[in-house]
């Protein structure tokens, strides 16, 4: 029934369809009674299926990659569709509207996205609001909730640590863990924060003000899968000489190889980061490079290329604990969590 509806939402603008299908799902969560028909036709309740990482536990290790979810709006809703946790953000100090339009792109040949929106979002400051008044509504809630975090497109490079620190005060509060991104393509010149030094700067303050915390969250990095084996590496070493509590791997690529879309099209679409399938092997292989080269001291959570439980078994074995969809839900609809839960464990 999805693959019918999404031939009709397809032919609409992405991003207009997103907001559309998010405020109809919204209507239709309007009520108590609803919500639960609706948990109880997208949710898995399966033992098996808990996860316990970063002292946390994670209902079904199926969550939602950031830039969903970018300010923290749906997070009734996308609990019903039975998502072990949710990422939302990234979000920057200030708002900002991000990149012109159109600014995200569907590749159905390649069951793939192109991306490049800018960090849009609400500004730190409205969200953490937001987030503080879902968590005061739904005190009975299970959903883990990650807030991925960013600078803002006028911060100087050199300066970036502090936007960092501005989003981690605010949002400490009332996110289970945090996701540093220094790895989207779409913000002129972010990726070279992902230089050894550059890296530790931020990720060493943002650990001082965790540590002088009553109760410290986990601290994550998102990086990106064009980093050489051996920045990767560099990575790596950092990661396990600051006691890093997790790698996010891995973010959008630039890359356009192995693409069966229409070169022509490539082109008039231009830049961003490209999600989906033809993300799925390089992002198996950060993740057991990493696995590997760390002996499994070091969490993983999988991003790319994750539309069944086939993807998600091969990142879990691969040696990730935990996986995120995103383009995958796009394509795959809303029943794409339940697909996974029931069929990992049969």
């Amino acid at each position: 029934m999805y693959k019918l509806l999404r031939s009709v939402l397809f032919c609409f603008s992405p991003e207009g369809v997103h907001h559309f299908s998010m405020t109809a799902f919204r209507f239709l969560c309007g009520t108590r009674f609803s919500r639960n028909i609706l948990s109880g036709i997208f949710s898995v309740h399966l033992s098996q299926l808990k996860t316990e990482l970063f002292h946390l536990e994670f209902k079904n290790p199926v969550g939602l990659g950031a830039g969903f979810d970018k300010n923290a709006l749906y997070l009734r809703e996308l609990e019903c569709l039975g998502f072990g946790f949710v990422e939302i953000g990234t979000v920057t100090p200030l708002p900002q509207a991000g990149n012109d339009k159109p600014r995200l792109f569907r590749l159905p040949k390649d069951k793939a996205l192109i991306n490049r929106m800018g960090f849009n979002n609400d500004g730190v400051r409205e969200i953490a609001k937001r987030l503080k008044d879902w968590k005061e509504k739904n005190k009975d809630s299970q959903l883990i909730i990650g807030g991925n975090i960013g600078k803002n497109k006028v911060t100087a490079n050199e300066d970036a640590w502090k936007d960092y620190e501005t989003c981690f005060k605010e949002l400490h509060p009332y996110v289970d863990y945090f996701v540093v991104n220094v790895s989207s393509p779409n913000t002129p010149g972010l990726r070279e924060l992902q230089e050894k030094e550059s890296l530790r700067k931020i990720l060493m303050h943002l650990q001082m003000i965790n540590n002088g915390k009553a109760k410290a969250k986990p601290i994550l990095l998102k990086i990106a899968p064009d980093l050489t084996l051996e920045q990767i590496d560099d990575v790596i070493d950092l990661a396990l000489e600051i006691k890093l509590d997790g790698l996010v791997a891995t973010n959008t690529t630039i890359s356009r190889d192995h693409l069966t879309t229409n070169p022509e099209q490539l082109q008039r679409i231009g830049a961003g980061g490209l999600s989906g399938l033809p993300l799925r092997n390089r992002s198996t292989e950060v993740v057991a490079h990493i696995a590997k080269r760390t002996g499994g001291r070091i969490p993983i959570i999988a991003s790319g290329g994750v539309f069944s439980a086939s993807d998600t078994k091969e990142k879990l074995d691969a040696g990730a604990s935990l996986v995120q969809v995103w383009t995958g839900f796009i394509y795959e609809g809303p029943g794409i969590v339940k697909q996974i839960c029931k069929s990992l464990y049969k």
